[in-house]
């Protein structure tokens, strides 16, 4: 058997190419041109009313967080709820500010639990982040409904969510304040990097939209489709980032994008094999989707016993699967909190991410289960 990876990217190469010549050809490869394409194309398929491109997922959670902070007049030291069951940046863009993180704990769905959540409410807490892991809802309706009783913002970490839409047939993201996706190579649509910044408020967008570009006032796209001549004439409004997308970037997306909804439903597939197959495994803890949502299916999680010696025996069978994600608060940066989301520290010594991904056979999920339930049995006898 070849090692079966957790996450091999597929590109639809030929097309994807023909798409990227073109911005050679016209010699832009930069802001503008396929990234206001791409832009527009992200509104059409997800019904979003604002899409701004930008340079990763990692830069629109930062820039959702400074401009909630500007715009509403936080302070330094005011806190953000959050979880400490996901990748860093989510939490690294609340210190960017000087802000707080308050770690809640997750529910059986590994996302956000509401009612930990309230128990965390102080006087300085200004918005909550939820993390939408492995394209999954959990109990975000109830989390809106919090937000909207305390008034407080709602930022969806919305990085494995792409293709992710609520039985009613909406996308998510709409209901957040700021929603943030990522295109990433290994995503659901993938590019080499970028992401997407989505505000529900038009003046947020359009304010954005300085602070991508280091707080310039007119992008290079605008003041090279301008007439006259002083074009190169702006004004720098704030202190910005070079946070905005490329059209390389954008030209990748454009061809993927088409095939998110396909490639969703094999991901869907292949987790419902997994379903199948583990069903009679009492060992295996498989992890419950909301049944609001029809998931985008980024990840296949399960909880087992002695997780680190399963994964070791597993990369003998020459399958490797991830981790999604270590308790965050076992870093050193965010340990004074560490053993404050018991539920997440728990989960985090027990989940593993089975390989998900759209080269993946029917074949290989049938030996990824049968070794996998082979060594749960093996090491329980132990």
């Amino acid at each position: 058997m070849d090692p079966i990876q957790l996450f091999v990217p597929t590109f639809r190469v030929e097309e994807t190419l023909d798409q990227i010549r073109v911005c050679l050809e016209k010699g832009w490869t930069g802001l503008g041109y396929k990234t206001l394409e791409f832009e527009e194309a992200w509104k059409q398929y997800t019904g979003l009313p604002q899409a701004h491109f930008l340079s990763s997922a990692t830069a629109g959670l930062h820039l959702a967080v400074a401009m909630l902070k500007h715009t509403d007049g936080w302070a330094d030291g005011d806190e953000v709820i959050t979880t400490p069951l996901t990748f860093v940046s989510t939490n690294h863009a609340i210190l960017y500010e000087e802000l707080t993180p308050v770690f809640a704990d997750v529910d059986e769905s590994l996302c956000l639990d509401p009612a930990s959540i309230e128990a965390r409410l102080s006087p300085r807490t200004r918005a909550v982040i939820f993390v939408g892991l492995g394209g999954n809802t959990g109990r975000l309706r109830d989390v809106i409904a919090l937000c909207r009783k305390h008034n407080l913002r709602l930022i969806l970490d919305a990085a494995h969510m792409t293709g992710t839409r609520w039985l009613h047939g909406n996308h998510v993201g709409g209901e957040a304040d700021v929603s943030v996706f990522s295109f990433q190579a290994v995503k659901n649509l993938p590019t080499a990097d970028s992401g997407m910044i989505c505000f529900a408020d038009e003046k947020l967008d359009a304010e954005a939209r300085k602070w991508t570009w280091m707080g310039i006032n007119k992008d290079t796209y605008a003041r090279t489709a301008a007439q006259g001549s002083y074009k190169w004439y702006y004004d720098v409004e704030v202190e910005g980032f070079k946070y905005h997308g490329n059209s390389i970037m954008a030209a990748m997306g454009l061809v993927a994008i088409k095939y998110v909804d396909q490639d969703n439903a094999y991901r869907r597939q292949i987790a419902a094999w997994y379903d199948e197959y583990l069903a009679d495994e009492p060992r295996i803890v498989r992890i419950p989707m909301s049944a609001d949502c029809i998931p985008s299916r980024h990840l296949y999680q399960i909880e087992v016993d002695k997780r680190d010696e399963v994964m070791l025996a597993l990369n003998q069978a020459n399958i490797f699967p991830g981790v999604h994600y270590r308790d965050n608060t076992l870093y050193r940066m965010y340990h004074q909190a560490f053993g404050s989301c018991p539920r997440s520290h728990a989960a985090s010594e027990r989940i593993i991410s089975l390989p998900i991904h759209m080269r993946l056979t029917y074949q290989q999920v049938r030996y990824i289960t049968d070794q996998l339930k082979q060594i749960v049995r093996y090491l329980d006898r132990g």
